[in-house]
């Protein structure tokens, strides 16, 4: 089984203009096996947003490696890094960032659109995804219309829309109360296994954790399962 993501001996240092950096990561190491699904524990300012980050393709390391689907990407250009993330990786966080002024199926034709799919096509996978997460009949509201839960699961929805191999989540049921939090989970864990995705999903939320394939725990720099 090959891994989807590999990130080898990562070192990250941040150093707001004091004579001392700060080492955020160190030497984190951590494979995802195509279809695996990997909580991410931390405690607040561990990191996990700045390793999400990493694995993202949004950020750059100090030192080590990046393989996104067998691809070194660690000294890719901005270029080969943004078509990576179109074509390989969906992103979801605690805030939707659903765009306004559009309903939610454009909000998840848009993204098909910048990686090239033809404007039909897009619509019809974002009506079946939209179907697949119970909100067929939604699909003319614009994001202002929809509960928190069904904004996040139209944000489900705009990160599956170019069939990424690595969905990455940081947080995404944090904004929610608890039983929308249980039920929007499921959707997510529904959809992820759906499509055989593999996903790296940072949660303070030890109860989902447990519900997925592995746990791994980001502390003092160091990741460990």
């Amino acid at each position: 089984m090959s891994d989807v993501l590999l990130l080898e001996k990562l070192e990250k240092s941040y150093n707001w203009g004091k004579p001392n950096a700060i080492s955020v990561l160190k030497g984190v190491n951590l494979s995802i096996p195509r279809g695996q699904v990997v909580a991410l524990v931390a405690p607040s300012g561990a990191g996990k947003s700045t390793l999400l980050h990493i694995a993202g393709l949004l950020d750059t390391p100090d030192s080590g490696r990046v393989v996104v689907n067998g691809v070194d990407l660690s000294g890719a250009s901005d270029r080969r890094r943004t078509e990576a993330r179109r074509a390989e990786l969906g992103f979801v966080y605690q805030f939707h960032h659903l765009l306004p002024e559009f309903t939610a199926l454009e909000n998840i034709v848009l993204p098909q659109l910048a990686n090239g799919t033809g404007r039909a096509a897009a619509e019809t996978r974002a009506r079946a995804l939209l179907d697949q997460v119970g909100l067929s009949a939604r699909h003319d509201h614009r994001p202002s219309a929809l509960s928190g839960g069904e904004q996040q699961r139209v944000a489900f929805c705009r990160a599956l829309a170019n069939a990424p191999k690595l969905l990455l989540a940081d947080e995404p049921t944090g904004n929610l109360d608890p039983g929308t939090s249980e039920t929007v989970f499921a959707t997510l864990m529904g959809l992820v296994r759906e499509t055989g995705l593999s996903a790296l999903i940072a949660t303070h939320n030890l109860e989902l954790a447990a519900k997925m394939d592995r746990v791994v725990r980001l502390d003092g720099g160091h990741l460990t399962e």
